[in-house]
């Protein structure tokens, strides 16, 4: 089941990564009203005829497929945080489709932070807890949830740029990770057969946790690079469901000698986000631009001879 669980995950990871980098391009291929903001139904209603942008909403949804396998056989402090390889996944993927590497200063940032977050939940090691939450628990758990996203677009309604763009991915980052806890609980009643599944509140509060993370999502995209709102969406959401799974689920994490490497996995994590703050990918160059206006950039990838 382990290895089973893993698989889906980095399955999971992987459609994800490659979901946020086609919408992020088809956002670059907008073009902002003369005020430098367009209008939020027009502009959605521009990335509908987007093809990069139907795929990436295609990828999200085989991503949820996955993502609810991988919770069906593990737990959600396990299969949550395996979605940090969704940031390197994203580096690679947009490195083709862009066509241009981002600073080497962004890998090694970017390596630090999935690094130090795999290194802390390693010693970590959170296990398994219940298979359902208490009914009591929701308030407490969706409850926090809800006020931390509502505090986060708050403070984003006044930010620009790279600082709009992690709030705002630090609040989609949020609600997946609420989304993940409430199909886990979903899924969790299958066992008592699908009339109980469907039956509960909780398969339906999946979608519209859904929604609002995919709306999020999409403000954190057009609002600014992948470098700002990515770290902040995958690292947000494995350590969101940390937390939830201990609040909901009764996981838990290992403390006593683990606090060591769990310490040094925090530190790489502020180590990694200093480094991305530095990067001078973080001004937008490496995403900001519409590949097709510039294929001869000195920085395009070349071509992977054949075999």
């Amino acid at each position: 089941m382990m290895a089973l669980t893993v698989l889906l995950a980095l399955l999971a990871a992987l459609s994800n990564a490659s979901a946020s980098v086609l919408q992020r391009r088809a956002a670059v291929q907008e073009e902002p009203d003369q005020d430098g903001r367009a209008s939020a139904l027009r502009r959605f209603a521009h990335l509908l005829r987007r093809p990069s942008w139907l795929a990436g909403a295609g990828l999200l949804g085989l991503s949820s497929l996955l993502q609810a396998g991988a919770l069906a056989v593990g737990s959600l402090s396990l299969v949550q945080p395996l979605l940090t390889a969704e940031l390197l996944f994203t580096l690679a993927v947009g490195s083709v489709v862009f066509r241009r590497r981002p600073k080497a200063r962004t890998w090694l940032a970017f390596v630090a932070l999935a690094g130090g977050l795999a290194l802390f939940l390693l010693a970590a090691a959170p296990s398994a807890g219940r298979p359902t939450a208490r009914p009591g628990d929701w308030l407490l758990g969706g409850g926090g949830a809800l006020g931390v996203v509502v505090l986060l677009v708050l403070l984003a309604r006044p930010a620009r740029g790279a600082s709009r763009a992690a709030l705002l991915g630090l609040a989609s980052a949020v609600s997946f990770a609420t989304t993940a806890a409430l199909l886990k609980e979903a899924v969790g009643r299958l066992g008592q057969g699908p009339a109980e599944m469907f039956g509960h509140w909780s398969l339906y509060a999946t979608g519209v946790a859904g929604l609002v993370a995919f709306l999020l999502l999409q403000g954190a995209l057009g609002a600014g690079s992948l470098t700002a709102s990515q770290p902040a969406l995958t690292l947000g959401d494995a350590l969101t469901s940390v937390v939830l799974g201990w609040v909901l689920f009764g996981e838990s994490i290992h403390l006593g000698l683990s606090l060591l490497p769990e310490a040094i996995g925090v530190a790489l994590i502020g180590a990694g986000s200093i480094g991305l703050v530095h990067s001078p990918s973080v001004g937008g160059e490496w995403d900001a631009t519409d590949p097709k206006e510039s294929p001869g950039s000195t920085t395009a990838l070349p071509r992977t001879p054949r075999r």
